[in-house]
């Protein structure tokens, strides 16, 4: 009984310390839930046009054509993304933030991407999800502080298990905690409702939670390489690039840099194609020379499911695979830390994975209102107790008086 007291008062001080930051991170993850396919919908959307019948996909060198035509040669490192859904537009992307769409069909440019509305708020979000939004050396000062607040909210989970066993095991006790009870409020209804949304959320968050350690943390990073028996990368230094199986926390995607690509794509792409029948997307970088190898990163998922993406190779004058990698042709240690990485936002799983790392999300944010209502709650009647006992007794009545009445 002692040591649960213990544990409940630092379980209720840790929240109260740390519970506003972590408001902010899972407000912030619920709104980051579907980025992908918000983005997706909102740049591409516009763009999408039924295929035409029996009409095939122009060649790739054709719409380039078509492209350079109208905005002139294209700049180094603008990538170029083909979909295998029909009615999706060819992609050219010339940066983070613009992107240029054309009919696969006729070649015609439907229009551009300029400004990324969506992607610069949703940038915005995952600012102040990471380090509240703080630019500069503040920057490491509030991911620290991220980091922090994650680590505690992680312990409140798991302190939060053994405060939220009932005392002695029975179904009507079991399920006063476990389901919504109607006809409460006030104290009863917060004490419920912290209870219902922690146990049903338990798993998915605990694994949000601890698959973010590693990236606020180097040891945590260091330690999910140990634990494979492989050996950590070295750390990255600021204005360097992640090394090969190295740091993949800042990443959006885990993208390899691709070479130029140049004429006669269309061969290529075929091999590309053709390397992995149920492709959804493949891209790769457009044509300065085409003296390397060409690189195609070819994904079978939705964009964020890492296992289902690859790496293909190709000479560029007879489009034989000079090299072929997938997400199982990597050391354990870099598997599990790809596997964290996606595994935080939910991505990892398809959209179901999202769906419940959001609705997880969601659940913490009302952990820490009912958690604070509730602290709120108790610190109100311990300063009502604390005035009462402070009040002066009545003047006292003389014994005899007593005697006589």
């Amino acid at each position: 009984m002692q040591f649960r007291k213990v544990l409940f008062w630092l379980h209720l001080l840790g929240g109260c310390v740390a519970g506003a930051i972590i408001l902010l991170m899972s407000l912030t993850g619920v709104l980051l839930t579907y980025e992908r396919q918000i983005v997706a919908a909102l740049e591409r959307g516009p763009y999408r046009a039924p295929a035409p019948a029996a009409t095939p996909r122009l060649p790739v060198d054709q719409i380039l054509d078509t492209v350079r035509q109208k905005y002139g040669e294209l700049p180094p490192g603008a990538t170029l993304t083909l979909r295998s859904d029909p009615s999706e537009p060819v992609e050219i992307r010339l940066g983070r933030d613009r992107a240029i769409y054309a009919n696969p069909y006729s070649g015609k440019v439907e229009g551009e991407s300029a400004g990324g509305t969506a992607r610069n708020f949703f940038q915005k979000v995952t600012a102040w999800h990471r380090w509240l939004g703080a630019e500069g050396a503040g920057r490491t000062t509030a991911r620290a502080i991220t980091g922090a607040c994650n680590l505690c909210f992680l312990i409140l989970i798991v302190t939060g298990a053994y405060l939220w066993m009932p005392r002695r095991w029975s179904w009507q006790a079991v399920r006063s905690i476990l389901y919504f009870r109607t006809g409460v409020a006030g104290k009863a209804r917060d004490f419920n409702w912290h209870n219902v949304f922690g146990i049903w959320a338990l798993i998915p968050l605990f694994i949000v939670l601890l698959t973010a350690l590693p990236m606020s943390y180097s040891w945590a990073n260091d330690l999910v390489y140990r634990i494979t028996g492989t050996t950590p990368p070295p750390p990255v230094r600021r204005g360097d690039g992640p090394p090969p199986g190295g740091r993949p926390s800042e990443a959006r995607s885990e993208r390899p840099s691709a070479p130029a690509i140049g004429t006669g794509y269309d061969r290529m792409w075929s091999r590309a194609a053709s390397q992995v029948p149920n492709w959804n997307s493949i891209t790769a970088r457009i044509a300065v020379s085409g003296r390397e190898p060409m690189t195609f990163t070819i994904d079978a998922g939705t964009g964020g499911e890492p296992q289902k993406r690859s790496t293909l190779l190709l000479n560029p004058a007879t489009a034989g695979v000079v090299k072929f990698e997938t997400f199982a042709d990597s050391n354990r240690g870099r598997r599990l830390r790809i596997w964290s990485r996606f595994a935080h936002t939910g991505e990892y799983y398809g959209v179901i994975g999202q769906t419940v790392a959001g609705a997880a999300s969601a659940a913490g944010v009302m952990l820490v209102w009912t958690g604070v209502s509730l602290a709120l709650r108790r610190f109100a009647a311990w300063n009502a107790r604390r005035k009462k006992s402070r009040v002066p007794d009545e003047e006292p009545v003389p014994a005899g008086v007593a005697d006589e009445a």
